[in-house]
């Protein structure tokens, strides 16, 4: 939908990631680690704390002039720190502000740490529906940001797009307690790229193989 990105942001629900692309080959891919600060469900439990409904949260943030620090490195230091901000008689919208710009300064400092971030970025998940994060990626880059009005579904889209162009007409039913699938990682030595490639076995036989940078065939 946007050929010419070179930095896609994700963040979705339970996990978070950052795709760096030149020339439209993937070169640089990076996710959070089993933590789940600084994704939507964290976000979700913390509205639910302040008992805030989560649609209500760029709202809330928009309101705010003076966002408060939490700490959201971590997910029981950022609930610990919220609650501390809010005991302290802190205003509901500087805590939901201070959340979103921790969720872009958490995300910057870990799976973004070390990764040049180049325009036009993308940025997509299901927070990315949330104004107030939105803002705080434009102000601390200091770049446009491009959200899609589906961005929440670009995962979906591109498995559409990948699906439509297997053009196989064989029909697949949903009855896969059955068929045992393996999955494989190797290193291909076929050019300078060394690209890590998954394969996926369906019943023994390779069905498909994701990870290629150049598209050359992997058997």
């Amino acid at each position: 939908m946007y050929p010419e990105v070179r930095t896609i942001i994700e963040i979705g629900g339970q996990d978070s990631k950052i795709i760096l692309i030149n020339n439209k080959i993937i070169t640089d891919y990076s996710m959070n680690t089993l933590c789940a600060a600084g994704t939507g469900a964290f976000l979700s439990s913390q509205a639910k704390r302040l008992d805030i409904d989560i649609k209500d949260f760029s709202e809330f943030a928009s309101l705010s002039n003076n966002p408060v620090k939490i700490a959201a490195r971590c997910t029981v230091f950022a609930e610990s720190d919220l609650i501390h901000k809010a005991q302290a008689g802190y205003k509901k919208e500087d805590i939901v502000a201070g959340l979103c710009r921790s969720i872009v300064i958490n995300y910057l400092n870990n799976v973004g740490k070390g990764k040049k971030i180049v325009a036009p970025i993308v940025f997509q998940g299901g927070v990315s529906k949330n104004q107030g994060v939105v803002k705080y990626f434009k102000e601390i880059l200091n770049q446009d940001i491009i959200v899609d009005e589906n961005g929440h579904l670009m995962g979906a889209l591109g498995i559409a797009v990948l699906a439509k162009q297997n053009k196989t007409q064989k029909i697949h039913d949903l009855n896969i307690k059955n068929i045992k699938f393996d999955t494989i990682g190797q290193e291909c030595n076929g050019c300078s790229n060394n690209c890590e490639i998954l394969k996926i076995y369906k019943n023994d036989k390779l069905i498909e193989a994701i990870g290629s940078k150049c598209g050359r065939n992997i058997e």
